[in-house]
């Protein structure tokens, strides 16, 4: 409280900084009361749509998808702290949660909002809480295992001496997690945020007007917006909802992702301080607020050495072979619980298909692996395609930091737009130019999955030491070789995090590019994406579940056999120490 009233008192204490951020904290709040509000309602009868095509409702309708993505974003992060933890430093459960992780990476968003609607909806019965409820899960189920993955992988790949100094120092689990663990992992985890707060604008559509068993539920929101003017055809209501959205996407990247990238930078490992380091504005101007310097020093830091001394505290109760034992123990339960759970979720919905599965008959079952074939193909050639450029791209927005203050927000905002939005547009094309849309579909579930990559990339390529970066230059490396010694070794990891990340995705684009549906015209790709959507659509939940048991064997299979063990190499050969 002393130093809250000392800056208080303090000549400068008042600036227009502190207005300007206090009236934006407090219109915050209040649109977060109003958004909120709305999410209570009783629930509009199932077929009735509630969207209205005016642009007056855009600001409203932003707003709420908005509330739905940092939802589900906090939810993501605080998951992926504590499963990539749990994943990275115990290794029998390790056995069954990165297994598991690439199981849930496979499931496409269609499959998990059909097998939770149900549920979420009779949790609430009646109130439109139920279907936002499974709305943010969705969006979960975009954002959560991309930055689990990257959480994961940065931990193991901590530099050998940073490890000897936390033992040296004897950092307990906690110290350990807040000083070495999370500082380590910032840069990934700031650029696989954005990427997956990104990539959930491409199933904002889907997450907010879905149908699931021959039932449609709308929710206001810009994806919506955007999915019943494409289903009227009105070509105005298209344009003023991409407009409202990239005002959304430029305001977010302004004032989360930029300041998030600025402050994050100071965690990077190096000795030398950046010439050129990324800044934002808006940090600045935080930064100058002496209010909120008051309410830290007063409130929060206070806060925070009191939760740290009671771990700290909770943590000396146990002897070192008790804490040794119960950190294993709290391993193995994770495990199982994790598994368990899978079993119990998943099981009450297959029971009743499991016999319906078996009457499909032989010949079915095998053209449905026949199609998983057919978007595995194409899944590689978008995969291989995507990184054939975002690799430069972002090595180059990576190491240069001028550039990347241009670059980012554009690279943020191409990220961002749902490119699902221009399907029809595209098949369109195809149409008149007579392009095989089985060879179409790759460049569309393209447009959905090279950013895991580029953003992995950038990261990788800020995270590179300016030591190592001066040594080529004295040593006068020329381009081929600065690429084979340093930048591929050093962006490796990050690299294949991408790839893992950006091949699952690809599997979840498949469902909506593998099928375009526009006034009449439909292009179907014979393919696994294109069955799913079908099953899903009609209600079909024998075939719907027998299309997520093929997806899911085909990525567990790709990541155990291909993406595993390059990580592994990465970890071993590839590893900053």
């Amino acid at each position: 409280m002393n130093q809250f009233l000392g800056l208080l008192r303090s000549p400068h204490r008042v600036s227009w900084a502190d207005f300007v951020v206090a009236i934006f904290l407090c219109g915050v709040l209040f649109a977060l009361i109003e958004l909120g509000r709305g999410m209570v309602v009783p629930l509009p009868a199932v077929g009735v749509t509630v969207i209205h095509l005016s642009p007056l409702y855009l600001p409203y309708y932003a707003g709420r998808s908005l509330l739905r993505m940092f939802i589900a974003y906090f939810l993501s992060l605080a998951f992926s702290l504590v499963y990539g933890r749990i994943a990275a430093y115990h290794k029998t459960a390790e056995k069954i949660m990165i297994p598991a992780l690439d199981l849930l990476q496979s499931i496409p968003v269609f499959g998990f909002l059909t097998i939770t609607i149900t549920a979420f909806l009779a949790l609430f019965p009646g109130n439109q809480l139920g279907a936002e409820c499974a709305s943010i899960f969705a969006i979960f189920t975009a954002q959560a295992w991309n930055i689990t993955f990257s959480f994961y992988h940065s931990l193991t790949t901590i530099p050998q001496d940073l490890i000897e100094a936390a033992e040296i120092n004897r950092l307990r689990p906690w110290a350990r997690f807040t000083k070495l663990e999370v500082p380590y992992s910032m840069i990934g985890l700031v650029y696989n945020s954005m990427m997956s707060f990104g990539g959930a604008w491409f199933f904002l559509i889907a997450s907010e007007s879905f149908t699931v068993l021959n039932k449609t539920i709308t929710l206001p929101g810009i994806g919506s917006y955007l999915g019943e003017a494409l289903a009227r055809g009105d070509v105005a209501a298209v344009v003023y909802g991409l407009i409202a959205m990239t005002v959304v996407i430029v305001l977010v990247d302004q004032l989360v992702w930029r300041p998030a990238v600025a402050w994050s930078y100071k965690f990077k490992l190096d000795q030398n301080e950046t010439a050129d380091p990324p800044s934002s504005w808006f940090l600045q101007l935080l930064r100058r607020t002496n209010w909120l310097k008051a309410t830290g020093a007063s409130v929060w830091t206070p806060v925070a050495h009191t939760t740290e001394a009671l771990i700290i505290r909770l943590e000396s109760g146990l002897r070192p072979r008790a804490r040794t034992a119960r950190r294993a123990m709290a391993g193995r339960v994770m495990a199982w619980l994790v598994v368990v759970a899978l079993l119990l979720y998943f099981g009450q919905f297959t029971v009743g298909a499991v016999r319906e599965i078996a009457d499909m008959g032989l010949l079915p079952l095998l053209s449905v692996i026949r199609l998983g074939f057919y978007t595995f193909l194409r899944v590689m050639a978008a995969t291989i395609l995507g990184a054939l450029w975002t690799i430069p791209l972002g090595v180059a927005i990576g190491l240069n930091p001028r550039l990347a203050r241009i670059m980012q927000p554009l690279v943020q905002l191409a990220a961002s737009y749902p490119t699902n939005v221009f399907y029809p547009i595209i098949g369109i094309v195809f149409l008149a130019l007579h392009v095989n849309f089985n060879i179409g579909a790759v460049p569309l579930i393209m447009l959905g999955t090279q950013w895991y990559i580029l953003f992995n990339v950038i990261a990788g390529a800020m995270a590179i030491p300016s030591g190592l970066k001066e040594a080529s230059s004295i040593l006068r490396l020329r381009s081929v070789e600065r690429w084979k010694t340093l930048i591929l070794p050093a962006i490796f990891p990050a690299l294949i995090t991408g790839g893992i990340t950006a091949s699952g995705g690809a599997w979840n684009a498949s469902v909506l590019a593998e099928m375009v549906v526009y006034q009449g015209h439909t292009l179907i790709a014979s393919g696994l994406g294109a069955y799913i959507d079908e099953a899903s659509s009609v209600g079909n939940w024998a075939h719907l579940i027998w299309g997520l048991v093929v997806m899911s064997t085909f990525v567990v299979t790709i990541n155990r056999l291909i993406w595993r063990r390059l990580y592994r190499l990465a970890e071993t050969k590839f590893h900053l120490d």
